[in-house]
């Protein structure tokens, strides 16, 4: 064990005791949405940190899926649920920053109706392509959609981050890229894999059984550093593509109004949470990786990334009504 997960292990031993033996809030379930559905992502996520949060507080952590409208459903039903604790959602970079571009009228600001409790990780994602493909390289994918039948790219739907990374991934390499969207990651991965469309890209938790098993191929990485869960796939920006770096991201929010000393022990005990070793663990096998942010940096956060994909958003063309 090194140095640096013994002292989180400390620091989370010293925050449970402390939240055990003084509760600032009544004992009785914490309610965590997942507006997405069971078994994505998001949700098993959201499981696991919900996890540790009831450890943490002592408290009953329950998941509560609300699945629809791209994630706003069960956001909307957040920010307008009474703000005493009790009711948190596991925000995500689609709920929080890309849907105030893509839907012409959402029902809630994802600044204004928010308070950051907690910021869970961050995951680059994969560009893959089918093991069996002839693209092997990023040159060869320019060249392809060089040619005037291009080449085409899926993803889990309009407007999320993998069809924009996709349209950055055309502006960057010019050419003929055509977006293939399907209904859920799941089939867009099917699709790849099949060779129906020639790439996409996607969380690593999802490809990198795939990579192992030798049905599909990496060729690179969205974000500005390699993900940890593929140490061996250099990013898009190592392979002359400037400016690439786009990340998918989860952040535990409550509604606005939440009194601060509430938000305080929330903070607290979602520290302590994320440092419990088996907590950091179940993270880093869905690809997420850890990065520390005070209380203070969040918002501007997500003042930045909602900037960063409303301009990509315009670009694409997606709208969603």
């Amino acid at each position: 064990m090194t140095i640096k997960t013994t002292m989180r292990t400390l620091l989370a031993a010293g925050v449970l005791l402390m939240l055990g033996t003084a509760q600032a809030q009544d004992k009785g379930p914490i309610k965590m949405v997942v507006p997405f559905g069971a078994g994505t992502t998001t949700d098993t996520v959201a499981r696991v940190v919900g996890e540790g949060l009831g450890k943490a507080l002592q408290q009953t952590v329950i998941v509560d899926n609300r699945a629809g409208a791209g994630g706003s459903t069960g956001s909307d039903m957040v920010a307008k649920s009474a703000p005493d604790g009790r009711t948190l959602v596991m925000g995500t970079v689609g709920t929080h920053a890309i849907n105030a571009a893509l839907f012409s009228k959402l029902p809630y600001d994802p600044m204004r109706d928010f308070a950051p409790v907690a910021f869970i990780g961050y995951t680059p994602t994969l560009l893959v392509v089918a093991a069996e493909s002839p693209l092997k390289s990023l040159k060869d994918l320019a060249q392809a959609a060089a040619r005037p039948q291009g080449v085409t790219f899926a993803s889990a739907g309009n407007g999320t981050s993998g069809h924009l990374a996709g349209e950055l991934l055309a502006q960057r390499l010019g050419g003929k890229m055509l977006h293939v969207p399907f209904k859920e990651g799941a089939m867009a991965l099917t699709g790849v894999i099949s060779s129906q469309v020639d790439f996409m890209f996607y969380h690593p938790a999802a490809v990198m059984p795939q990579i192992k098993a030798g049905k599909l191929r990496a060729l690179g990485s969205s974000g500005a550093v390699r993900s940890a869960a593929a140490s061996d796939v250099p990013t898009l920006m190592e392979q002359g593509i400037a400016d690439f770096d786009l990340v998918a991201w989860f952040m535990l929010y409550a509604p606005a109004a939440t009194p601060a000393a509430t938000l305080t022990q929330l903070r607290t005990a979602s520290a302590a949470a994320l440092a419990q070793p088996d907590v950091m663990a179940r993270l880093r096998d869905q690809g997420i990786e850890s990065r520390p942010m005070r209380a203070e940096e969040m918002q501007p956060f997500n003042k930045t990334e909602l900037g960063k994909w409303a301009g990509l958003v315009k670009r694409s063309g997606a709208q969603v009504d």
